[in-house]
């Protein structure tokens, strides 16, 4: 059977404080009308990227609302993850081949996996490509209702991959974009929502540790709290184009040279390619001592990226393509201004020169990180105009209501 997820439980009335109690009295009546239905999210991955961070908070809310809960992680061999992080690639635009033999390794590890869902979830959430196509394989067996949950950008998906993909979708019942441009052809699911991410005001991620506390941690890592840090938190990968951080680090070093740049990121266990691009970026940052490549290997968790978060000037999210980008979320929501690429779901969330800036080029994001080292003043401006659209647009509870409202309706 697949692997359950251990989640620690979450009181929905601990959210009062932050969201008001007609939001979570909302919730509550919301959870009655579902009261003891079973669901079940199946993902690639308990920890490492947005998906599980999102899981970590909905399942256990979920729980507290009235509903039972399980969170499950699908089985696979290493090919088939590399398979499935080319896939994800392919989806997001980048020009990749998909052959025969790919697909055949795809679905054979997602039949495999179909085999051990049991039947007895009234709801089922599929996260993502990778265990999108096992709903085909249940042999006419499937039961209640399941939902593919789409994280990625899909605008520019390459057509083959998506071609293939599509019949599979279309099976379910329901389906979650984040964005309705994200359809690349209409679908015949029955039911399409968009629905953006949100964070966990009361994760530990989320709670912003004492002055003293954080800059004990990130002086832990060899980085000064009393010089300009400009941080990215994400993936060591392509799209999020850190070498393209990096220029703009450089240019900007020109005129601030105390400047240091850090980088923050999981290893995740269904992303093989992480490591290719830590080494990639390792050689490209050429031994400068004011760049700072860290991750959960050297034990940073959710409090070292909240310390991070809270201790850094800016944060930048140079991403080429990205499904939404919880780590903008997160960033605003500690009133820091955010310096991002204009694409994706970063968006939806930056109102461009109010809570930060959307960039298209290495030049013009170095250029906004200089304006921002120049300003203070229009900095805590940003964040704090940043931090009450997270509150009123991007926290769990609104994602909540959106889950369990299109649960009723299915």
């Amino acid at each position: 059977m697949h692997s359950k997820v251990p989640v620690q439980p979450k009181d929905i009335n601990a959210y009062r404080n932050i969201v008001g109690n007609e939001a979570v009295d909302e919730l509550l009546e919301l959870g009655r009308q579902l009261k003891g239905a079973r669901v079940l999210h199946l993902n690639s991955t308990a920890f490492g990227g947005g998906v599980a961070e999102l899981l970590y908070s909905m399942v256990p809310l979920m729980n507290s609302v009235g509903l039972e809960t399980d969170w499950k992680v699908i089985e696979g061999d290493p090919d088939f993850f590399t398979i499935t992080k080319l896939f994800h690639n392919a989806l997001q635009g980048m020009e990749l081949p998909w052959t025969a033999e790919m697909r055949k390794k795809y679905l054979e590890i997602n039949v495999a996996n179909a085999h051990q869902v049991d039947g007895l979830y009234d709801f089922v959430f599929v996260h993502d490509p990778q265990p999108a196509a096992l709903i085909a394989s249940l042999n006419g067996q499937k039961r209640g209702k399941w939902i593919w949950r789409c994280h990625i950008d899909t605008t520019m998906a390459n057509p083959e991959p998506w071609d293939f993909l599509l019949p599979y979708i279309n099976e379910y019942d329901g389906a979650i974009f984040t964005k309705d441009d994200y359809i690349k052809t209409p679908l015949r699911v029955p039911k399409v929502v968009f629905i953006p991410p949100s964070i966990d005001p009361l994760s530990p991620k989320n709670t912003i540790p004492e002055r003293k506390q954080r800059h004990f941690i990130v002086e832990s890592f060899n980085v000064d709290p009393r010089r300009p840090i400009i941080l990215q938190v994400s993936r060591f990968d392509p799209w999020k184009d850190p070498l393209g951080v990096v220029d703009s680090y450089r240019i900007v070093k020109k005129f601030f040279p105390d400047a240091q740049l850090v980088f923050l990121a999981s290893m995740a266990s269904d992303d093989p390619e992480g490591w290719h691009y830590y080494e990639k970026l390792s050689d490209y940052a050429n031994g400068d001592p004011d760049i700072h490549l860290l991750s959960n290997v050297q034990g940073v968790g959710s409090l070292e990226v909240s310390a991070f978060q809270a201790a850094c000037s800016l944060v930048v999210q140079k991403s080429l393509r990205e499904g939404f980008g919880l780590t903008v979320t997160e960033a605003l929501w500690k009133g820091k201004p955010v310096v991002a690429g204009r694409t994706g779901g970063i968006t939806l969330q930056i109102e461009d020169g109010v809570s930060g800036f959307l960039v298209d080029s290495i030049e013009e994001c170095a250029q906004h990180i200089r304006c921002i080292f120049s300003n203070p003043a229009m900095a805590r401006r940003m964040g704090e105009a940043g931090r009450e659209h997270v509150r009123k647009n991007f926290l769990c509870t609104r994602q909540l209501a959106d889950h369990l409202r299109l649960m009723l309706s299915l």
